[in-house]
Protein backbone atom coordinates (compact mmCIF):
# COMPACT_ATOMS: atom_id res chain seq x y z
CA UNK A 1 0.00 0.00 0.00
CA UNK A 2 1.04 3.10 -1.08
CA UNK A 3 1.21 5.44 2.30
CA UNK A 4 1.09 9.31 2.72
CA UNK A 5 4.27 11.24 2.37
CA UNK A 6 6.00 8.32 0.78
CA UNK A 7 7.96 8.64 -2.73
CA UNK A 8 4.96 7.62 -4.87
CA UNK A 9 2.32 9.72 -2.90
CA UNK A 10 4.77 12.80 -3.53
CA UNK A 11 5.58 12.80 -6.88
CA UNK A 12 3.49 10.64 -8.92
CA UNK A 13 0.91 12.65 -9.36
CA UNK A 14 2.81 16.46 -9.11
CA UNK A 15 1.12 18.91 -11.56
CA UNK A 16 4.55 18.94 -13.83
CA UNK A 17 4.10 15.83 -15.31
CA UNK A 18 0.97 17.05 -17.42
CA UNK A 19 3.25 19.25 -19.15
CA UNK A 20 4.92 15.43 -20.66
CA UNK A 21 1.54 13.91 -21.56
CA UNK A 22 1.89 13.97 -25.29
CA UNK A 23 5.50 12.40 -24.73
CA UNK A 24 4.25 9.98 -22.70
CA UNK A 25 1.88 9.04 -25.74
CA UNK A 26 4.34 8.79 -28.70
CA UNK A 27 6.35 6.62 -26.18
CA UNK A 28 3.57 4.25 -25.57
CA UNK A 29 2.71 4.22 -29.10
CA UNK A 30 6.04 3.68 -29.92
CA UNK A 31 5.57 0.19 -29.02
CA UNK A 32 4.18 -1.78 -31.85
CA UNK A 33 1.48 -3.54 -30.00
CA UNK A 34 0.20 -1.09 -28.73
CA UNK A 35 0.64 1.42 -31.96
CA UNK A 36 -2.03 -1.42 -33.59
CA UNK A 37 -4.40 -1.69 -30.35
CA UNK A 38 -4.77 2.27 -30.30
CA UNK A 39 -5.30 2.64 -34.11
CA UNK A 40 -8.02 -0.10 -33.94
CA UNK A 41 -9.96 0.67 -30.46
CA UNK A 42 -9.18 3.82 -29.27
CA UNK A 43 -11.72 7.03 -29.95
CA UNK A 44 -8.55 9.76 -29.11
CA UNK A 45 -8.86 11.28 -32.74
CA UNK A 46 -12.46 11.93 -32.41
CA UNK A 47 -12.60 12.53 -28.95
CA UNK A 48 -9.45 13.05 -27.41
CA UNK A 49 -10.79 15.28 -24.95
CA UNK A 50 -12.89 12.80 -22.97
CA UNK A 51 -10.15 10.06 -23.40
CA UNK A 52 -7.60 12.24 -21.45
CA UNK A 53 -10.18 12.93 -18.46
CA UNK A 54 -10.54 9.23 -18.95
CA UNK A 55 -6.89 8.08 -18.28
CA UNK A 56 -6.30 10.68 -15.84
CA UNK A 57 -9.37 9.53 -13.16
CA UNK A 58 -7.58 6.03 -13.84
CA UNK A 59 -3.68 6.77 -13.41
CA UNK A 60 -5.05 8.98 -9.87
CA UNK A 61 -6.55 5.92 -8.71
CA UNK A 62 -4.14 3.34 -8.89
CA UNK A 63 -1.90 5.83 -6.47
CA UNK A 64 -4.25 7.88 -4.15
CA UNK A 65 -7.88 5.40 -3.98
CA UNK A 66 -6.25 3.12 -1.80
CA UNK A 67 -5.47 -0.93 -2.36
CA UNK A 68 -9.14 -1.56 -2.87
CA UNK A 69 -9.46 1.50 -5.22
CA UNK A 70 -6.52 0.13 -7.34
CA UNK A 71 -7.52 -3.24 -7.41
CA UNK A 72 -10.94 -2.64 -8.73
CA UNK A 73 -8.90 -0.49 -11.30
CA UNK A 74 -6.58 -3.47 -12.44
CA UNK A 75 -10.02 -5.79 -12.68
CA UNK A 76 -12.03 -3.04 -14.71
CA UNK A 77 -8.81 -2.25 -17.15
CA UNK A 78 -7.57 -5.91 -17.91
CA UNK A 79 -11.64 -7.00 -18.42
CA UNK A 80 -11.63 -3.64 -20.76
CA UNK A 81 -7.91 -4.47 -22.88
CA UNK A 82 -9.12 -8.35 -23.28
CA UNK A 83 -11.21 -7.57 -26.11
CA UNK A 84 -8.63 -5.58 -27.83
CA UNK A 85 -7.44 -7.61 -29.96
CA UNK A 86 -6.57 -7.16 -33.98
CA UNK A 87 -3.59 -7.49 -36.57
CA UNK A 88 -0.61 -5.30 -36.20
CA UNK A 89 1.49 -3.74 -39.36
CA UNK A 90 3.64 -6.72 -39.67
CA UNK A 91 0.51 -8.90 -40.37
CA UNK A 92 0.75 -10.22 -36.84
CA UNK A 93 -2.30 -10.80 -34.87
CA UNK A 94 -2.22 -8.77 -31.41
CA UNK A 95 -3.78 -8.43 -28.03
CA UNK A 96 -3.48 -5.39 -25.69
CA UNK A 97 -2.62 -7.36 -23.09
CA UNK A 98 0.15 -8.67 -24.71
CA UNK A 99 2.64 -9.27 -21.47
CA UNK A 100 5.30 -7.19 -23.22
CA UNK A 101 3.30 -4.23 -24.39
CA UNK A 102 1.40 -3.93 -20.98
CA UNK A 103 4.47 -3.98 -18.93
CA UNK A 104 5.69 -1.36 -21.30
CA UNK A 105 2.69 1.21 -21.05
CA UNK A 106 3.43 0.64 -17.42
CA UNK A 107 7.13 1.24 -17.76
CA UNK A 108 6.52 5.15 -19.40
CA UNK A 109 4.13 5.66 -16.01
CA UNK A 110 6.53 4.88 -13.80
CA UNK A 111 9.45 6.98 -15.54
CA UNK A 112 7.12 10.29 -16.38
CA UNK A 113 7.05 11.06 -12.66
CA UNK A 114 11.22 10.77 -12.24
CA UNK A 115 11.43 12.95 -15.68
CA UNK A 116 9.05 15.60 -14.45
CA UNK A 117 11.13 16.17 -11.52
CA UNK A 118 14.61 15.82 -12.86
CA UNK A 119 13.42 18.31 -15.64
CA UNK A 120 11.01 20.84 -13.84
CA UNK A 121 12.18 20.32 -10.06
CA UNK A 122 15.47 19.67 -8.35
CA UNK A 123 14.94 15.53 -8.68
CA UNK A 124 14.49 12.42 -6.92
CA UNK A 125 16.93 11.45 -4.46
CA UNK A 126 18.81 8.02 -5.18
CA UNK A 127 17.34 6.70 -2.08
CA UNK A 128 13.82 7.80 -2.86
CA UNK A 129 14.41 7.00 -6.61
CA UNK A 130 14.61 2.80 -4.96
CA UNK A 131 11.73 3.53 -2.99
CA UNK A 132 9.67 4.74 -5.63
CA UNK A 133 10.19 2.06 -7.99
CA UNK A 134 9.67 -0.35 -5.50
CA UNK A 135 6.43 1.05 -4.92
CA UNK A 136 5.96 1.47 -8.63
CA UNK A 137 6.67 -2.26 -9.15
CA UNK A 138 4.22 -3.13 -6.37
CA UNK A 139 1.37 -1.17 -8.67
CA UNK A 140 2.43 -2.86 -11.68
CA UNK A 141 1.60 -6.18 -10.23
CA UNK A 142 -1.48 -5.34 -9.16
CA UNK A 143 -2.15 -4.52 -12.08
CA UNK A 144 -1.27 -7.40 -13.74
CA UNK A 145 2.01 -6.89 -15.34
CA UNK A 146 3.68 -10.45 -14.77
CA UNK A 147 6.53 -10.61 -12.37
CA UNK A 148 9.15 -11.40 -15.07
CA UNK A 149 8.48 -8.10 -16.97
CA UNK A 150 8.96 -5.53 -14.35
CA UNK A 151 12.73 -5.16 -13.47
CA UNK A 152 13.52 -6.03 -9.53
CA UNK A 153 15.19 -2.89 -8.98
CA UNK A 154 15.67 0.71 -9.96
CA UNK A 155 18.98 0.08 -11.94
CA UNK A 156 17.41 -2.31 -14.11
CA UNK A 157 14.38 -0.54 -15.08
CA UNK A 158 16.64 2.11 -16.33
CA UNK A 159 18.59 -0.49 -18.43
CA UNK A 160 15.20 -1.80 -19.39
CA UNK A 161 14.04 1.17 -20.51
CA UNK A 162 16.64 2.49 -22.44
CA UNK A 163 16.72 -0.64 -24.42
CA UNK A 164 12.74 -0.28 -25.05
CA UNK A 165 13.45 3.13 -26.63
CA UNK A 166 16.42 1.66 -28.30
CA UNK A 167 14.33 -0.63 -30.44
CA UNK A 168 11.78 2.00 -31.54
CA UNK A 169 11.10 3.71 -34.53
CA UNK A 170 8.05 5.43 -36.74
CA UNK A 171 5.00 3.97 -37.56
CA UNK A 172 1.55 5.41 -38.66
CA UNK A 173 0.05 5.56 -35.39
CA UNK A 174 2.73 8.09 -34.32
CA UNK A 175 2.10 10.00 -37.30
CA UNK A 176 -1.63 10.12 -37.05
CA UNK A 177 -1.07 11.35 -33.30
CA UNK A 178 1.37 14.07 -34.28
CA UNK A 179 -1.74 15.16 -37.12
CA UNK A 180 -4.56 14.66 -34.44
CA UNK A 181 -3.20 17.71 -32.55
CA UNK A 182 -3.08 20.37 -35.26
CA UNK A 183 -7.10 19.16 -36.02
CA UNK A 184 -8.52 18.35 -32.13
CA UNK A 185 -12.04 19.79 -31.86
CA UNK A 186 -12.81 22.57 -28.72
CA UNK A 187 -12.69 20.66 -25.31
CA UNK A 188 -16.14 22.48 -24.19
CA UNK A 189 -19.04 23.83 -26.63
CA UNK A 190 -18.87 27.69 -24.78
CA UNK A 191 -15.85 28.25 -26.46
CA UNK A 192 -16.38 30.23 -29.72
CA UNK A 193 -16.11 28.42 -32.37
CA UNK A 194 -14.17 31.76 -34.03
CA UNK A 195 -11.57 31.49 -31.55
CA UNK A 196 -10.78 27.70 -31.44
CA UNK A 197 -8.60 27.73 -34.58
CA UNK A 198 -6.28 30.49 -32.97
CA UNK A 199 -5.98 28.49 -29.93
CA UNK A 200 -5.39 25.05 -31.42
CA UNK A 201 -2.56 25.93 -33.38
CA UNK A 202 -1.07 27.99 -30.37
CA UNK A 203 -1.70 24.41 -28.39
CA UNK A 204 -0.43 22.50 -31.13
CA UNK A 205 2.95 24.29 -31.91
CA UNK A 206 3.24 23.96 -27.92
CA UNK A 207 2.42 19.98 -27.53
CA UNK A 208 4.70 19.55 -30.62
CA UNK A 209 7.32 21.59 -28.89
CA UNK A 210 7.09 20.18 -25.62
CA UNK A 211 6.96 16.31 -27.14
CA UNK A 212 9.93 17.07 -29.19
CA UNK A 213 12.25 18.74 -25.80
CA UNK A 214 10.89 15.77 -23.63
CA UNK A 215 11.52 12.85 -25.79
CA UNK A 216 14.65 10.86 -25.52
CA UNK A 217 16.98 12.01 -28.30
CA UNK A 218 17.76 9.23 -30.22
CA UNK A 219 14.17 8.48 -30.25
CA UNK A 220 13.58 12.05 -31.84
CA UNK A 221 15.69 11.96 -34.52
CA UNK A 222 14.45 8.62 -35.38
CA UNK A 223 11.28 10.00 -35.58
CA UNK A 224 12.31 12.88 -37.74
CA UNK A 225 11.42 15.83 -35.32
CA UNK A 226 13.51 19.15 -35.69
CA UNK A 227 15.57 20.57 -32.84
CA UNK A 228 17.77 23.31 -32.90
CA UNK A 229 20.17 25.00 -30.91
CA UNK A 230 17.30 28.40 -30.78
CA UNK A 231 14.43 25.42 -29.37
CA UNK A 232 17.11 24.13 -26.35
CA UNK A 233 17.54 27.58 -25.25
CA UNK A 234 13.55 28.07 -25.25
CA UNK A 235 13.03 24.69 -23.53
CA UNK A 236 15.60 25.76 -20.87
CA UNK A 237 13.56 28.65 -20.03
CA UNK A 238 10.11 27.03 -20.01
CA UNK A 239 12.18 24.88 -17.46
CA UNK A 240 12.85 27.62 -15.32
CA UNK A 241 9.68 29.45 -15.50
CA UNK A 242 7.79 25.98 -14.42
CA UNK A 243 10.50 25.15 -11.63
CA UNK A 244 9.82 28.88 -10.23
CA UNK A 245 6.09 28.51 -10.33
CA UNK A 246 6.50 25.28 -8.70
CA UNK A 247 8.37 26.41 -5.80
CA UNK A 248 5.48 28.65 -5.10
CA UNK A 249 3.18 25.95 -4.53
CA UNK A 250 2.95 24.34 -1.32
CA UNK A 251 4.23 20.47 -1.57
CA UNK A 252 0.55 18.93 -0.51
CA UNK A 253 -1.17 20.92 -3.24
CA UNK A 254 1.26 19.63 -6.20
CA UNK A 255 -0.74 16.45 -5.86
CA UNK A 256 -4.26 17.45 -5.20
CA UNK A 257 -6.09 17.27 -8.47
CA UNK A 258 -4.66 13.73 -8.77
CA UNK A 259 -6.09 13.31 -4.81
CA UNK A 260 -9.58 14.93 -5.63
CA UNK A 261 -10.02 12.91 -8.66
CA UNK A 262 -9.50 9.30 -6.56
CA UNK A 263 -11.40 10.35 -4.00
CA UNK A 264 -14.21 10.99 -6.54
CA UNK A 265 -13.65 8.00 -7.93
CA UNK A 266 -13.79 5.79 -4.84
CA UNK A 267 -17.23 7.61 -4.15
CA UNK A 268 -18.91 7.09 -7.19
CA UNK A 269 -18.13 3.48 -7.06
CA UNK A 270 -19.66 2.88 -3.28
CA UNK A 271 -22.45 4.87 -4.34
CA UNK A 272 -22.84 2.60 -7.74
CA UNK A 273 -22.36 -0.51 -5.25
CA UNK A 274 -19.32 -1.39 -7.30
CA UNK A 275 -16.71 -3.40 -5.48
Amino acid sequence: MITRGTPAWRYFGDFRAVVLAGQVLVLQVAHPVVAAGVRDHSDYTEDPWTRLMRTGASLSIYVYGGPDGAKFEARRLWELHRRFTGVGEDGRRYSALDPRAYAWVHATLVQVAVDAQELFGRGMRPDELDQYYAQMREVGLMLGVEDQHLPPDWPAFRCYYDKMVDSFGPNRTIDTLLRTIHTVPKPVRWLPDSTWPWLRERQARLQLFLIAATLPPRLRERLGLDWTPLQERRFRRFRRAVRLFATLVPPPLRTVHMRAVARLNVWYRRRKGLS
